[in-house]
């Protein structure tokens, strides 16, 4: 296969560069609109109790949590006679919009009046829902905003709710991916210029970044069209696109520039190229495929929209590295290393230096000559920066997320600090099966205001608080909560809803016996806090499977090996814990905002972000893993000597790992200038466990348990031994391949691979 791409490569480059010009044209038209369709939402299971209790509500009772909320400041107090006027004739403006359901205001009274009353009597809330899902509500709320906010008479108005919450973060993530990308790009292109030292060389991963990029986002708009995906996806797209393009175009060119030094032809050292380091590329491909697949598992669509972007970015990566790249490079030819911009900096020709005398060589012997000094030092400082990790709580992001700067973020300060009783905390207890008689309905609201942190319930024969009645039903109160085959009991509370409390009380208003016949289903901030955290426990184990036993297998495929399996995984949990102590230190505790810049600290870490990393970071670590010991285990096929190996291996990656490293992380560390902070915390935390894992893992690590394991590294049991030699993956040429090169002394004399191995097996 990959001497036919050669050969395409070689043959057919200009109709690859026709159809790669049109494929890049027709998915940049279809990627166009990508950033105004895709949605905003996507943080809680659809199937879940909670989500099925609000959809209940909605179509058969007309209800819901308010989406929409308004915050008026009147310059006196919000009873004046000015201010009430106004009040009144910005509820009816409201009220009177298309895709606005309901609608209730403190200047409209009402059982709960008071509570959308400031403590100061300054302001006052609005509060509506709007219809539809979270995307027909954002729009609405596109439409509404301007009209209703602003100076409304003598009130300022400013709009805040999920619905805008889902606007402005959505708007603020498309500016903040440019910027970011207006930071990242220009670097990216100086430090390719350092690192190939050629101009020319350059320029080739952007053309494969840029393939990839909009492919990935052209495949994001089309599964935009049967499935819901996510905005956030689109970051994730950018900067992996990005990364992996350059990773893969970095290890092609080299091994391609490696060949001509040889002495190879044009064609003898693409295909030279493409059946090591091509085949390479595939095999890395594939690992960091499955592992993001496994954000599938999971019923957020928020972290399946991940698994989309990834699989998209992969598959176009890789087809621009082994088809575009090496047409570009057949195009070329010797002229790889034209424009050679370093030229002037350097004093007389470039000096080529021997194996031994690289600095990551030098490391790996010094690493291997004290191995257990070096793991025991960096085991130490890998648990101590994963200790605050041991505290970590979990929340979901709410307007909190948003830089402090946004109107939504401005209202649910308002709402939870002016207030007496904060919109988000209330319960809403759904009787979807049959309507109970006033007597059952009382006797459970009754029970149900003698739970601790319930303040009261209403519902169609009154309100209660502390087990007993303290008020008759209000005007209306039978339609509003009842209807032919179901009944609903407001719940209010005093607990926040993304807390411990808030679950724990959850748990106990469903442990409350309902009406015979009917079952109760709960909604509200705090029952979809707990259902998506249970939601995401149950799924986590399964994706952690996925990808241990994908990884295991690959791996053994790849080397013949069961321990170096073993060994990648550990390491890359070290990797990882680390990354996520820091994330706790940041975003949970608020540590080091000068450099991360100001947000909103709430004591928590968004749950969707480790699971997110955790696939993110366990693929890119299993990229530069295959790139590593693709080369430690050709040096160990043809010298049988492990050290050696491991040193050689190492010296003819370390440079191109490092800067492939740099090089993806410029991007996530760009996003930390985002103002959202769940992509601020994607940013740095994946970027600090990309440069981690680059020189850390690969340069101290890895050479320090390889020299501990020594000839045990390539060791499988006897029938997995025989099942490698007859489906695993070749470090070597084919006796195929060997027959055709041998004339031209490419493989030297080599050792046979089935000598090193008996060497092994000895």
């Amino acid at each position: 296969m990959f001497v036919r791409l050669a050969s395409l490569a070689m043959r057919r480059r200009r109709l690859v560069f026709v159809i790669a010009v049109l494929g890049f044209a027709i998915a940049a038209a279809i990627a166009s609109p990508a950033m105004k369709v895709l949605s905003a939402g996507g943080f809680e299971d659809p199937k879940a109790e909670s989500s099925i209790a609000e959809e209940v509500l909605r179509e058969r009772f007309d209800t819901g949590e308010p989406n929409f909320i308004l915050v008026a400041r009147a310059p006196g107090q919000v009873d004046s006679g000015e201010a009430e006027a106004a009040g009144r004739d910005l509820t009816r403006e409201l009220t009177d919009q298309d895709g606005v359901a309901e609608v209730s205001s403190y200047w409209t009274g009402g059982p709960a009046a008071d509570e959308l009353r400031s403590e100061d009597g300054r302001s006052a809330l609005i509060l509506a829902r709007l219809s539809g899902d979270d995307d027909e509500a954002l729009k609405t709320a596109k439409r509404l905003a301007p009209r209703v906010t602003g100076e409304q008479g003598v009130l300022s108005v400013k709009s805040g709710g999920r619905a805008e919450f889902n606007r402005q973060g959505s708007e603020r993530i498309t500016t903040d991916l440019a910027r970011a990308e207006g930071i990242a790009i220009p670097i990216t292109i100086l430090l390719l210029v350092l690192v190939f030292g050629s101009g020319m060389a350059a320029l080739m991963p952007l053309a494969v970044a840029g393939f990839s990029v909009v492919g990935s986002l052209a495949v994001l708009r089309l599964l935009n069209e049967v499935t819901d995906v996510s905005i956030f996806a689109a970051n994730l797209s950018t900067a992996l696109g990005l990364g992996l393009a350059i990773d893969y175009s970095l290890f092609i060119i080299s091994r391609y520039r490696e060949e001509l030094k040889k002495g190879a032809e044009t064609a003898t050292a693409l295909r030279a190229t493409l059946r090591t380091a091509g085949r390479t590329v595939v095999f890395s491909a594939v690992t960091v495929l499955l592992s993001l697949a496994a954000l599938l598992v999971f019923p957020l669509y928020f972290l399946r929209s991940f698994a989309y972007a990834g699989i998209g970015v992969v598959l176009f990566a890789t087809l621009g590295a082994l088809v575009l790249l090496p047409a570009l490079l057949a195009a070329l030819g010797g002229r790889i290393d034209k424009f050679d911009l370093m030229a002037k900096l350097r004093r007389g020709p470039k000096k080529e230096k021997r194996p031994e005398e690289g600095f990551w060589h030098r490391l790996a012997t010094a690493v291997m000559r004290r191995p257990l000094p070096v793991l025991a030092v960096v085991l130490v400082v890998l648990a101590i920066v994963v200790m605050p990790f041991t505290k970590a709580s979990f929340g979901l992001p709410d307007d909190r997320a948003l830089p402090k700067d946004l109107a939504a973020a401005q209202v649910g300060d308002a709402v939870r600090t002016e207030f007496s009783t904060p919109t988000g905390r209330d319960l809403k207890v759904v009787l979807p099966d049959a309507r109970p008689s006033d007597s059952e309905l009382t006797d459970y609201a009754t029970a149900l205001s003698d739970v601790a942190d319930v303040e009261r319930v209403d519902t169609a024969t009154g309100s209660f608080r502390d087990g007993k009645q303290i008020a008759p039903p209000a005007a209306g109160a039978e339609k509003t909560f009842t209807e032919a085959d179901g009944a609903w009991l407001a719940l209010t509370t005093d607990v926040e809803g993304y807390s411990e409390a808030g679950k724990d009380l959850v748990g106990e208003v469903r442990d409350a016996q309902p009406p015979a016949g009917t079952a109760a289903l709960v909604a509200g901030t705090a029952a979809t806090y707990a259902d998506t955290l249970d939601s995401l426990w149950s799924a986590l184990p399964w994706a952690v499977l996925i990808i241990a036993m994908l990884t295991f297998t690959l791996l053994f495929l790849f080397t013949g090996s069961v321990i170096m399996p073993l060994k990648t995984i550990v390491l890359n949990l070290l990797s990882l814990t680390a990354t996520y102590g820091a994330m706790v230190y940041v975003f949970q505790d608020g540590n080091l905002q000068w450099l991360t810049g100001d947000f909103t600290v709430t004591g928590y870490v968004d749950v969707t972000m480790p699971i997110l990393m955790f696939c993110v970071i366990f693929g890119l670590s299993m990229d530069y893993e295959v790139f590593l010991l693709s080369r430690i285990k050709e040096e160990f096929d043809r010298t049988g000597d492990n050290e050696a190996a491991v040193a050689r291996g190492l010296e003819s990656t370390g440079r191109l790992i490092t800067a492939a490293a740099a090089l993806l992380a410029i991007f996530f560390v760009a996003l930390v200038s985002a103002g959202v902070t769940h992509v601020k915390m994607l940013g740095l935390g994946t970027a600090l466990a990309i440069l981690m894992d680059a020189i850390v893992i690969r340069g101290l690590l890895v050479p320090a348990f390889m020299r501990l394991a020594g000839r045990a590294n390539w060791w499988a049991p006897g029938p997995l031994r025989r099942l490698h030699d007859k489906i695993g993956f070749s470090h070597g040429p084919s006796a195929d391949e060997e027959r055709d090169t041998a004339s031209s002394g490419e493989l030297g004399g080599a050792p046979a691979v089935s000598e090193s191995r008996e060497r092994v097996t000895q």
